[in-house]
């Protein structure tokens, strides 16, 4: 299941023409396409939907497409929302100097994820090492004129962060 799982969200976030799809302009592409171009079964794709912690792929209508995370170019269409006031972000701590001083960024995706609690912040920032966790003052860059979205799966979404609204989390 993982395997297909790290498949489906290659080719849904990052590389569809990989195994000849194409995406349309807000990241969905038929189902059926989708199981064929992968070769594995109906059941299996709904299982991975079914079962991914992180909910990261949307099926409707005969469709499908990641809730959040592309490279490709997409349009979500997600409406601004009202975020919490303190979101958090997940890394590592030899990165932690370089966000302080420049702040978030979006790097190869389309924007910076952000999650509401600090349990998944934890678990995202341990991916790669040792986490930290930063607080991000969110009411203050709405405040600001900022626009946050919040995708499918509860991700929270913003084209950058700068680091004003930044401070590490205790653990």
């Amino acid at each position: 299941m993982i395997r297909l799982s790290k498949r489906m969200s290659k080719t849904l976030r990052h590389d569809p023409q990989r195994v000849g799809l194409t995406l349309d302009a807000a990241g969905w592409v038929d189902f059926e396409e989708f199981v064929r171009a992968l070769g594995v079964s109906r059941e299996q794709v709904l299982e991975v939907v079914e079962r991914n912690d992180k909910k990261r792929y949307e099926v409707v209508g005969g469709r499908i497409r990641a809730s959040q995370g592309h490279t490709v170019a997409v349009e979500l269409d997600l409406p601004v929302a009202e975020p919490p006031a303190v979101l958090f972000h997940g890394t590592v701590g030899r990165v932690l100097p370089d966000v302080l001083a420049e702040g978030l960024r979006p790097m190869a995706r389309h924007d910076v994820h952000l999650s509401a609690t600090v349990e998944t912040a934890v678990r995202v920032g341990a991916r790669r090492g040792k986490p930290v966790v930063l607080a991000v003052d969110a009411a203050a860059m709405v405040a600001d004129g900022h626009e946050f979205r919040v995708s499918a799966n509860g991700v929270w979404l913003v084209a950058a962060v700068p680091p004003s609204y930044l401070r590490e989390h205790v653990l």
